[in-house]
């Protein structure tokens, strides 16, 4: 006996919809009944005692799904349900359970249903439901296909192998209606993801035979014609220039199509603060399901490709917003503050961002005006900020000033500018106040998997500066940083998730190059240890030493860390959460040769969550012997 198994072909869509049906599918998810009594149709409509009581005796993964989807179980609270009434829904339960288990890939089952009276027990009645769902079904034959528009295309042949080497269903492997389905999909997506978006499946079928439990499955795919960037347009602009704003989305033009592309640039427009919600779409490519005629003329279209501009919906925000805050870190305490945001100086045209901090350690007043990119994507920028801030033991006074260019490509980040410092350090032994000028360049690559919440990748940056003081004397000095992160992915990958354990591993360094006794403004000295650095020790409280050894900024910084961090496994099930094993060192110091350093060891937890990632650690600081617990918010570079 064969049973025949097509699958219609889907509607033509775009492929950058796709996130919308996600997010769709997200809130509809909402919607669905809970999986607690509460959450059953037929028990939420009709309380009391059940009519029935249900036990299915089959293999773990059948009776799940049985369980679960069984007709039967939707009348076990059906209010006066009669014997034969019941008798009824039994003679049904042999063909519900077979079409049950046919999407897992059982097609010669034996069904047993009996009943028995139960006066003593809650239900007057119980039903067995028992399940041998005999062989599976495996692949015999699985062929992957490619015809119509762009079949044969060179810049496509990537991605046909992609497919064909990726395909899960191979011989010898079992076959299930997920899977079957999976493969498909997974199929399209690989083609829709690039170049591509219009792929469609032509034709598919899985021919099952339920004698041999065998099954001989393809599926034929059509790329349809291939898509490139074209100019991205902004609709909806009234406030803001859609010229210097589109250049922020930094979408590449006269490339093939690329949905990661696109979502990157819709993320970049969506962070500017310039619009609260961004939609980009393709100008050129359809919208809704085409007719068969359309598709014939696509068809003729073989090896062409369509320029397409990128259109980008917008909802502009406000032309000035402001944000009130209150929060705490275990670094610097509690702290209230104030935000001010106006996209359109007037005048000016720049976009200003304003913060009062009020912190017992650390309070702030700043600015930061931030001009459109021109069309070298090179943007102006220029900021103040008032600060008093710990510096060791402590406390400085500072006044920050500096103007510049900045430009952000894909992968790499630039700036130049010019930064005035003022800061006077209060405490018995501080040295002096200082104040210089400082001409710096700064260069950061970033090349994780993920800029938000990566797995894998390095990021690495520098920044050099040359400059004099100014008071007490002047003199020229230079300062140098530079820090790199690198997260090497280790072990296997897990079957359902797809996560792995990793180990991280990060290190930084800092130089000032000047005369011995030379002033300089404490700002631009260095202190490390926090949540960020060297764990186990307090916010900024490893530096150099004064004469009379309180602990104040050096002139030469090093920090290291290791990190490993696995997926946690509960019974085989993995969870959201990780685990981390670390030790953190660093040190600084004004004599190279007199440096030394501190470590920390500890453990935490990491938690992806959809505000970004939270990591919690409990560190002990080996010199200091003493245990501390650091939180954070989030992953930067």
């Amino acid at each position: 006996m064969h049973k025949t198994l097509p699958t219609k072909t889907p509607t033509l869509r775009s492929a950058f919809l796709f996130p919308l049906g996600v997010a769709l599918l997200l809130s509809g998810c909402s919607l669905l009944p809970s999986k607690d009594k509460g959450g059953d149709p037929s028990i939420a409509t009709a309380g009391g005692d059940p009519a029935f009581s249900l036990e299915v005796d089959a293999p773990k993964e059948v009776r799940e799904l049985l369980e679960k989807h069984l007709e039967l179980r939707r009348y076990r609270y059906q209010p006066d349900l009669q014997r034969r009434e019941l008798t009824r829904l039994l003679g049904a339960t042999d063909a519900n359970v077979r079409d049950l288990i046919g999407t897992l890939g059982y097609f010669s089952p034996t069904v047993t249903v009996e009943l028995s009276e139960t006066p003593d027990e809650d239900a007057p009645r119980k039903v067995v439901v028992k399940v041998d769902p005999g062989p599976a079904t495996v692949i015999a034959q699985s062929e992957v296909r490619f015809a119509g528009t762009n079949a044969e295309d060179e810049l496509g042949t990537s991605q046909r192998l992609q497919i064909q080497d990726n395909w899960p269903l191979k011989p010898g492997e079992k076959f299930s209606q997920a899977a079957w389905s999976g493969a498909k999909s997974g199929g399209l997506k690989v083609l829709q993801k690039r170049r591509y978006p219009l792929a469609r499946i032509d034709t598919s079928l899985a021919d099952v035979d339920a004698d041999t439990h065998q099954a001989r499955v393809s599926v034929s795919y059509e790329p349809g014609p291939a898509y490139t960037f074209g100019p991205l347009k902004i609709e909806g602009a009234e406030r803001y220039d859609p010229v210097g704003t589109a250049r922020i989305a930094r979408l590449p033009e006269g490339r093939e199509y690329d949905l990661q592309a696109m979502l990157d640039a819709q993320q970049r427009l969506v962070s500017s603060g310039y619009y609260d919600s961004v939609f980009l779409t393709l100008a050129d490519a359809p919208q809704q399901a085409e007719s068969e005629a359309g598709n014939e003329a696509r068809r003729d279209a073989q090896g062409t490709a369509v320029t397409s501009p990128v259109i980008a919906k917008v909802r502009e925000a406000k032309l000035q917003k402001w944000v009130f805050g209150i929060g705490a870190s275990t670094d610097t305490g509690p702290r209230l503050s104030v935000d001010h945001v106006y996209n359109k100086v007037p005048g000016l045209g720049w976009r200003a961002v304003s913060k009062l901090q009020l912190d017992r350690k650390n309070p702030l007043l700043s600015t930061q005006l931030t001009g459109l990119p021109g069309e070298d994507l090179w943007r102006w920028f220029a900021g103040a900020k008032i600060e008093r801030a710990p510096t060791g033991d402590f406390y400085t006074n500072s006044v920050q000033m500096r103007a510049g260019r900045a430009k952000a490509e894909d992968r790499i980040e630039r700036n130049y500018y010019l930064q005035y410092d003022y800061a006077k350090t209060q405490g018995d032994g501080a040295p002096p106040g200082a104040s210089s000028l400082l001409a710096n360049y700064g260069w950061t690559a970033r090349y994780f998997d993920n800029n938000l919440s990566p797995t894998s990748g390095f990021g690495f940056a520098f920044e050099a500066g040359a400059g004099t003081t100014l008071t007490p004397q002047r003199s020229p000095f230079g300062r140098l940083t530079a820090r790199w992160l690198g997260i090497i992915p280790m072990g296997e990958r897990d079957e359902v998730t797809r996560r792995r354990s990793r180990l991280a591993l990060r290190a930084s360094g800092g130089a000032i190059l000047a005369k011995s006794g030379i002033d300089l403004p404490m700002t631009l000295m260095f202190l490390t240890g926090g949540d960020n650095t060297v764990r186990g020790y307090g916010y900024q409280t490893i530096g150099a030493r004064t004469d009379n050894g309180r602990v104040i900024g050096g002139r030469y910084l090093a920090t290291g860390s290791a990190e490993w961090q696995r997926p946690i496994t509960i019974k085989g099930n993995t969870q959201d959460f990780e685990h981390a094993v670390f030790v953190d060192a660093g040190t600084v110091g004004d004599d190279i040769n007199h440096m030394y350093m501190r470590v920390g060891v500890g453990t935490g937890i990491r938690w992806k969550s959809p505000v970004g990632p939270i990591q919690a650690d409990i560190a002990w600081g080996a010199q200091e012997h003493q245990l501390r617990l650091h939180l954070r918010l989030g992953f930067t570079f």
